[in-house]
This record gives structure tokens, sequence and C-alpha cells, in this order.
């Protein structure tokens, strides 16, 4: 993996749960990367270790997602800083429960999508377009089982990463050859979110998976890896799930 060795990734949500686990695998391969996150100090303390701890530099920087001039703001960051950017990570999510449908607010369902579908759009395009520009990167979208076996717990969440699956192949084509996008699709992964499970929900989840249990974060770099490099340089457009044998 000495390829990655210097390129540029960056990580939205990348202070906690699988964002954090992919920049430190990124980092791991000698990869300089942006840690962007709401918040400053999470995403400064995680840039600090992973610089003390592999050498590689680490920028932090706090943003919204959701907010399209904040997008904006972090690509212009990110290409002063770094002058490009190689591997866009975009992982930033949010999956807010209700109590029943009818109780989903205009606020609760705008606030979902701008998260989950509107802001990967906008740093897509902004990104996707200089990559191409420059001749080469890769955009790997994370995704969730929830796109194609959606829960009626968390319907526009699952209907923004539906979204995203269609952004994944439609971007694939706008900034092909020279650019890759990919999905990842993750299955239950014992995240800080998994801490709000009570024992029932866990075993229900895991009796249901081929592996008959949840993954932990560090089990989603080897496919972010993958996706990155060289060794998936004929996939693009491509949905693949990290989910545990979800059926």
């Amino acid at each position: 993996m000495h390829e990655l060795e210097n390129k540029v990734v960056l990580v939205t949500g990348g202070s906690r749960g699988l964002g954090l686990a992919m920049a430190e695998g990124f980092a791991a391969q000698g990869a300089r990367t942006i840690v962007a996150s709401r918040k400053l100090e999470a995403c400064r303390e995680v840039s600090e270790r992973l610089t003390r701890t592999y050498g590689a530099e680490s920028m932090p920087y706090a943003f919204n997602v959701s907010r399209w001039a904040e997008c904006d703001a972090l690509v212009e960051a990110a290409f002063d800083a770094f002058g490009g950017v190689d591997v866009l990570v975009n992982n930033a999510g949010l999956s807010p429960l209700y109590d029943t449908l009818d109780q989903v607010s205009e606020e609760l369902f705008d606030k979902t999508i701008a998260i989950n579908l509107r802001g990967p759009f906008r740093l897509s395009s902004l990104i996707g377009t200089r990559m191409a520009e420059q001749g080469s990167g890769s955009i790997i979208n994370i995704s969730s089982i929830g796109a194609m076996r959606p829960d009626p717990i968390a319907l526009p969440y699952a209907a923004a990463k539906a979204g995203l699956h269609a952004l994944t192949e439609g971007f694939a084509r706008a900034f092909g050859p020279a650019v890759r996008v990919n999905t990842i699709q993750v299955g239950p992964f014992l995240t800080d979110v998994s801490a709000h499970w009570d024992a029932e929900y866990r075993q229900k989840l895991e009796a249901t998976l081929a592996l008959g249990r949840c993954a932990e974060p560090e089990e989603v770099v080897g496919a972010a890896l993958h996706l990155a490099g060289a060794t998936s340089s004929f996939t693009t457009g491509a949905l693949l799930r990290v989910d545990g044998g979800w059926p």
C-alpha cells in the first residue's frame, strides 16, 4: 500500500466511529489526512495523534456537512493546505429515530437529507471536478444496509442513503475515466451509536447475519484502502457490501 504514501485523504465525520478508523488506516499507510467533523477540538485531537503515531501530516477542520457554504470552505481549505485531494471519503452521517412515521417533522426530514445526501453531493461535485482536472482521484461514499433494506424506524435516513447510491453511479460517469466513485455499504458496526442498543436489539441483529456478530470499526478499513488504491483500478460506480452477510 505504499502507493498511498503522501496522498491527501479527506474524511468527513473523521473524529469518531468509522471515520476515525478509516482516517487512522490511511495515516498508517503514510497518507496525509484531513479530519473533518463538527467539533474542532475532537478533530484536532485525532489529527495530532495521527501525526504523532504515524509521522504523517494531518489537518483538523471543523464544519457542518449539511451547510453548502461550509462544504465550499472545507474544499478551499483542503486545496490551500495540500494543493489537492486524492481521496474523498464521504462518511459523515446522521440517523435520527422517531416514535411513529407521522411524527417525523419537516425539520428532522430536511436535516437528515442534508447531512446524508446534500453534503456528499456538494463535496463530490467540487472535489470530483478538481480531481478530474488533475487526472486522478477516488471518491468513497459510506452507505448503509438500510438503503436496500429500509427499516421503518429510519426511513428518511434510508432514503438519503439510497440517494447516495444514485450519486455514486452518476458521479462515476460524470468524472470518469480519471476519477473512480464507489460506495461501501455497511451493516451493524460497534461504534458510539451502538452504545444505545439494548442487549435484545443487538442479539436480534446478530442473529440475522451470516457471520453472527456485529463488526468492529477497524473492519471497514480494508475496504476503504482497496477502493482508494490501484487494486480497485477497474472498479467504479460499484457497491461493496461490508455487512456481515445481511440477508
